[in-house]
């Protein structure tokens, strides 16, 4: 006795994230521990004793941490279009999968912050009529963020035209 679904059984095609979203996450996971650890490594040295100053060391431990889990992150984002969905794939410990059908779409906006723009990159925002269920897209590379989100926009328009 056979058990599941009958139809589609080729695998979506993922596209992961470009590799500018890593650089800016490690970037930023930089610029905040090596002053913390400068702080945390000077002012205990120079008010307790050269022993103390050891506590620095901790913020490198942090960044090095740090950066293994930021890459191992990036590396589990991608998405896949498919014929009548999308879906966003993300997690390494709790892995999570949204499927958001094109006609369940009410808006998709592309939004890029002062350093996204500066490290080229964008994010597209998935909204739906189930506020759970808004998906995003981060780190994109500007031009696939609005080709994505043209896609989508007009998907979702013939999908939900029977509505």
């Amino acid at each position: 006795m056979e058990t599941g679904t009958k139809g589609e059984t080729s695998r979506p095609e993922w596209v992961r994230l470009p590799g500018g979203l890593l650089r800016l996450r490690r970037l930023l996971l930089v610029v905040w521990t090596v002053p913390l650890a400068a702080v945390t490594a000077l002012v205990p040295g120079l008010l307790a004793g050269p022993a103390w100053a050891a506590c620095g060391l901790l913020w490198l431990a942090v960044l090095a941490w740090g950066w293994v889990l930021l890459g191992r992150n990036w590396r589990s984002w991608r998405y896949a279009e498919r014929a009548d969905d999308l879906l966003i794939s993300r997690g390494v410990l709790w892995q999570e999968q949204t499927v958001v059908p094109y006609g369940r779409m009410q808006l998709v906006e592309v939004a890029s912050g002062p350093l996204e723009r500066r490290f080229g990159l964008a994010s597209v925002q998935l909204h739906t009529a189930a506020a759970a269920t808004d998906a995003k897209i981060p780190g994109l590379a500007p031009a696939e963020a609005e080709r994505l989100r043209d896609r989508l926009t007009e998907l979702g328009g013939a999908r939900s035209a029977g509505l």
